[in-house]
C-alpha cells in the first residue's frame, strides 16, 4: 500500500526503514518454503536444547499435513490448537495452513468450559491439544463439533538424554514429567500426534498452498470488554505484518536467534515468535513457559539477539542480569507489548543488554502490530510509538468517529493498514462496530484514547470502555495508576469505577503493598493524589490484594478486579 495522505512521522523512523511495505503475494506458507530453501543446515527450532533445522522443520510439516489430509482435514476446515510453546506447535501450525485449513488457537490453561466456547463458536472438527488439555477437549466435544482429537506429548520434543531422565526414579524427574505429561483417557477414539506424522508420506510437492485471500486464522480477542470473538486473520493479513515487522527491525534472513517466551496462542506471541520468525529465517529458542532461569540457560547455551516480551519480562531478566552477573548483551534489540512500558524497565534493560528496548502497540484485530517506537536514538520510552509502514492513523471524537479532533487532543485511535482485520468470525453486528468506512478508506476503531505528537509520536492515555465518569468527569485509570506506582509503601496497582450513587462511578484502588509494607492507609493516598491528580480523580476507597489478576501475558485485567469488588459481600 502506498499513499499520499500527509505522514509526518516518516521523519522520525529509524535510518532505513521504509515509509511502505510491498502487498505480499505469498501464503506464509509459501514464506516457510522459502526459509527451508535457503537454509535448510540452519536451526530453525531449538527446544530446551533439542534443535531442529529447517529442512528437517519443512519435512515435518509436509508429514503432518498428510497426516493431517488422511485424516480428513480439507481446506477451509478450522483445526484447534491447544498447545504450549513446543516444537510441535510449529509444525502442527504450519501444516494446518499448508492444506489451506484454518487455524483456530487456544490458550492452553482454559476450562472445558472456555474452550467449548470457543471451539463451538469456530465449528473447529479436528483438535490437536497438549496430553495435560486433553481431558478438558473432550469433555468440550459434545458442545461441538470436535470429529477427531490429536494429543500431543510435549516430552516427546526434549533432547534424547532429558527424555531418559524423565524415568528417573527420583523426585525432580517426577515433577517434571507431572508439569509436562498426562494420561490420556482410554478408549477416547484419541490419536497420537508423534505416530501419526512418524507414519506419514510428505504431502506431495505440488499440492495447492491457500491463496493469499484465503483465511489463515481464527484468532479469538482476550475478551476484555465481554465474550472472545474469533478475528478473522487472512493470510495477507499475517503474511504483511511479518514484512512491516522486518522492514521494522531491518534484520537480515538467517542472522537472528529469536527467544519465543511469549505464547504462540498469543497473537503478540505468534507474530513476532512465530511467522515473522520464520520469515527471516531466525533460530527460535522455544520455552513452554517464560522461566528466568530457562532463559538464562539458554542466553549461556544460545545466545538471544532479539527478544520480544513484555514489561513483566524484562524486569525480572533486568534483575536477574545484575544480581547474578548474567551476559545479555547479544540482545540487542528488543520489543515490549501488550501493556505500557515504563521508562525505568527501559532504562534498566538497556544498561545491562546496551541494546534498545521498544515500545509497540497492537490489536488482535490488526494481526497484530500497527505502531512502534524507532529502533534508534529517536526512541520514546513511554509512548507508543509511530505507526508502521503502509499504516496511517486518524484521532477522533469518540461519539463522531467520522470527525477528527484538533491536533494535540485527546481521541480515539482509528488505524488504516494492509494489517487490518476484514471482521469478528459470525459477527456482522460487532465487526460494524468496530469497521467504518472513511474517504475510501476501511478504518478500525481501537477503543483507545490517545493524544498524537506534532510529529506523530503517539501517546496511550486509555481505554474508551475502562473511562470512569465521576460527577461528569472523565478519570482516566492509567494516568491515576502511573501516580500511585510512584508512592513509597505500592508495588503495584489497578484503578477502576464502579457504582457511586449521585458521582455515576467512585474510583477505587486496588493495591499491591510493597515487600516490607504492612498498611496503607487511604488518607495518605490522597494526599499523594494530590501533587498531580485533579481532586475527582482521587480514589475514595482503597482495597489491598495479594496481587493482581492479570492476562496469560501479563497484562492487568482492570475487568476482573471491578468484577471482585462488585461480588463483596
Amino acid at each position: 500500500m502506498t499513499t499520499t495522505t500527509p505522514r509526518p512521522w516518516l521523519s522520525s523512523y529509524a535510518p532505513g526503514v521504509p515509509a511502505d511495505v510491498p502487498d505480499p503475494v505469498d501464503p506464509v506458507t509459501v514464506t516457510l518454503e522459502h526459509s527451508v530453501r535457503a537454509f535448510p543446515t540452519r536451526v530453525a527450532a531449538d527446544f530446551l536444547g533439542a534443535v531442529t533445522t529447517y529442512r528437517a522443520l519443512g519435512r515435518q510439516v509436509a508429514q503432518a499435513a498428510e497426516a493431517l489430509r488422511e485424516v480428513g482435514v480439507r481446506p477451509g476446515d478450522r483445526v484447534a490448537l491447544v498447545l504450549p510453546n513446543c516444537t510441535q506447535h510449529i509444525v502442527a501450525f504450519y501444516a494446518v495452513l499448508r492444506l489451506g485449513a484454518v487455524v483456530v488457537e487456544h490458550n492452553p490453561t482454559y476450562s472445558a468450559s472456555e474452550l467449548a466456547h470457543q471451539i463451538a463458536d469456530s465449528g473447529a472438527v479436528v483438535a490437536i491439544c497438549w496430553e495435560k488439555t486433553t481431558a478438558a477437549v473432550l469433555d468440550a466435544r459434545e458442545q461441538t463439533d470436535l470429529r477427531t482429537i490429536i494429543t500431543v506429548n510435549l516430552a516427546a520434543d526434549l533432547p534424547g538424554i532429558k527424555r531418559l531422565a524423565l524415568r528417573l526414579p527420583v523426585s525432580a524427574a517426577r515433577q517434571t514429567r507431572a508439569a509436562m505429561r498426562s494420561r490420556v483417557p482410554q478408549g477416547a477414539g484419541v490419536l497420537r500426534w508423534d505416530r501419526l506424522v512418524r507414519g506419514a508420506a510428505p504431502l506431495p510437492a505440488d499440492h495447492p498452498h491457500p491463496g493469499i485471500d484465503d483465511v489463515a486464522l481464527l484468532q479469538y480477542t482476550g475478551g476484555t470488554t465481554g465474550t472472545p470473538k474469533g478475528a478473522v486473520l487472512r493470510h495477507r493479513h499475517v503474511a504483511v505484518n511479518a514484512a512491516q515487522g522486518q522492514a521494522w527491525t531491518q534484520h537480515q534472513a538467517g542472522t537472528e536467534t529469536v527467544y519465543a517466551a511469549l505464547p504462540f496462542f498469543h497473537a503478540f506471541g505468534l507474530t513476532l515468535c512465530l511467522t515473522y520468525a520464520i520469515r527471516i529465517a531466525a533460530t527460535v529458542v522455544i520455552f513452554p513457559k517464560f522461566d528466568v532461569k530457562q532463559v538464562l540457560e539458554a542466553q549461556r547455551r544460545r545466545p538471544a539477539t532479539f527478544l520480544p516480551g513484555v514489561p513483566p519480562m524484562f524486569e525480572r531478566l533486568a534483575a536477574a542480569a545484575r544480581e547474578t552477573g548474567a551476559d545479555l548483551t547479544t540482545i540487542a534489540r528488543s520489543i515490549s507489548g501488550a501493556m505500557s512500558l515504563p521508562p525505568e524497565t527501559a532504562a534498566a534493560w538497556e544498561e545491562v543488554t546496551g541494546g534498545l528496548l521498544v515500545e509497540g502497540y497492537g490489536m488482535t484485530e490488526t494481526s497484530p502490530v500497527a505502531l512502534g517506537s524507532p529502533l534508534s536514538e529517536a526512541r520514546r520510552p513511554g509512548m507508543l510509538g509511530l505507526p508502521f509502514p503502509s499504516t496511517l492513523i486518524r484521532v477522533v471524537d469518540p461519539e463522531n468517529p467520522h470527525r477528527d479532533v484538533a491536533p494535540g487532543e485527546r481521541g480515539e485511535l482509528l488505524i488504516s493498514g494492509p494489517q487490518v482485520f476484514d471482521g469478528y468470525w459470525q459477527r456482522p453486528d460487532e465487526t460494524a462496530a468496530v469497521l467504518l468506512e472513511h474517504e475510501g478508506r476501511t478504518w478500525l476503531r481501537t477503543g483507545d484514547v490517545v493524544v498524537v505528537q506534532e510529529d506523530g509520536f503517539v501517546e496511550l492515555v486509555d481505554r474508551i470502555k475502562e473511562i470512569i465518569i465521576t460527577g461528569g468527569f472523565n478519570v482516566y485509570p492509567s494516568q491515576v495508576e502511573d501516580h500511585l506506582r510512584t508512592m513509597p509503601g505500592i508495588r503495584d496497582v489497578a484503578v477502576v469505577g464502579v457504582p457511586g450513587g449521585d458521582l455515576g462511578e467512585k474510583v477505587v484502588a486496588a493495591i499491591v503493598l510493597a515487600e516490607g509494607a504492612t498498611k496503607i492507609e487511604l488518607d495518605a493516598v490522597r494526599e499523594w493524589s494530590e501533587q498531580k491528580l485533579a481532586r475527582y480523580a482521587h480514589p475514595r476507597e482503597l482495597i489491598v490484594l495479594p496481587e493482581l489478576p492479570r492476562s496469560q501475558i501479563g497484562k492487568v485485567l482492570r475487568r476482573v478486579v471491578r468484577q471482585q469488588l462488585l461480588d463483596r459481600p
